[in-house]
C-alpha cells in the first residue's frame, strides 16, 4: 500500500467513477485501475464494485476512506516541508553596524511575507546580494532605497551626569559635523554608535548618536538637539546587477 494507491482510492471513492477519478488526478484510466487492483490485493478485500454507470463502494472502502485521507494528508505535509525548503528563493542580506533592531525587523518581516517564500540569511558587514546600511556607506555604483530617517540626539546616563565628558565616534561619517558641538576633548572613543551607547549607559560620559539606536539602549536618557540639523538615512543598498535575483527584486518591492 503506497501513496499513489491511496490517492487513486480517494479519487474513485469521491467520484464514484473510474474515468472521472483518473481525470481528477491526471492519470490514465488503466494506470488508476491498476493502482486500485494492487491496493485491493494488498488489503485482501474488494473496495469497489463496478456498475453500468460507475462504481459502488463497499463497507471496507467506507472504513478505509478516512484513514486514507489522513495518511495522504500526512504525506503531503511531509513532502511540502522538504520540497518547500528546496524551492525557497535564497536571499542573503548584509547588515552593517549600527542598524537598529526596529529597522532590521521591518526588513525581516517584509522578507517573511514574500510569496513564493525566500530563505533569508542575515550576515554582518559588507556582504550579501543586498545590504541594510546607512546611506553614507552606499558604494558609488549602488542604488539606495531609504527606509528610515534618523535624527541625532544627545545621550547621557540615566543615573549619572558626566558633564563635558564626551564619547566620540571618529570612524563615523558624522564625526566632522559633530566636532563643533563638543565642549571638551573626548574622554573615550568608540568605533560604532552602539559601543558609544554602552559606555554612556555605564556612566563614562555622553554622546551624540542616532535616535533609533539611543531609544533601544537601556540606561540612557535622550535629549533632542534643535541646534543640530543632522540626520542619517537607513535603507537597502544594492547594485543594478543584483536585480537579476528574484529575492532582491521581491524584497525591494515589498519595502517600497
Amino acid at each position: 500500500m503506497d501513496y499513489r494507491q491511496l490517492r487513486a482510492f480517494i479519487a474513485v471513492f469521491e467520484e464514484r467513477n473510474i474515468t472521472a477519478a483518473a481525470r481528477s488526478i491526471h492519470l490514465s484510466q488503466p494506470a488508476l485501475s491498476g493502482s486500485i487492483k494492487a491496493l485491493e490485493e494488498a488489503l485482501g478485500t474488494t473496495l469497489f464494485v463496478r456498475q453500468p454507470r460507475g462504481v459502488e463502494v463497499t463497507e471496507d472502502a467506507r472504513a478505509l476512506y478516512p484513514e486514507a485521507q489522513r495518511m495522504v494528508a500526512d504525506a503531503n505535509r511531509l513532502l511540502g516541508r522538504f520540497k518547500g525548503d528546496r524551492e525557497r528563493v535564497p536571499l542573503q542580506v548584509g547588515v552593517e553596524q549600527d542598524v537598529s533592531a526596529a529597522v532590521l525587523g521591518k526588513v525581516v518581516r517584509a522578507a517573511a511575507a514574500i510569496q513564493p517564500a525566500v530563505r533569508l540569511q542575515l550576515v554582518t558587514g559588507c556582504a550579501g546580494a543586498v545590504r541594510l546600511a546607512s546611506e553614507e556607506l552606499r558604494c558609488e555604483d549602488e542604488l539606495f532605497l531609504p527606509l528610515h530617517s534618523d535624527p541625532f540626539v544627545l545621550t547621557t546616563a540615566a543615573q549619572v551626569t558626566a558633564a563635558d565628558h564626551w564619547i566620540t565616534c571618529p570612524a563615523q561619517p558624522s564625526h566632522q559635523r559633530l566636532l563643533p558641538f563638543y565642549t571638551a576633548g573626548p574622554v573615550a572613543e568608540a568605533e560604532t554608535f552602539a559601543l558609544a551607547l554602552a559606555m554612556v549607559a555605564a556612566g563614562l560620559g555622553m554622546a551624540i548618536v542616532p535616535a533609533s539606536l539611543a531609544t533601544e539602549q537601556g540606561g540612557v536618557r535622550c535629549e533632542p538637539m534643535p541646534q543640530l540639523d543632522l540626520r542619517r538615512r537607513i535603507g537597502l543598498c544594492y547594485s543594478a546587477q543584483a536585480l537579476v535575483l528574484d529575492g532582491v527584486v521581491q524584497l525591494r518591492d515589498a519595502l517600497q
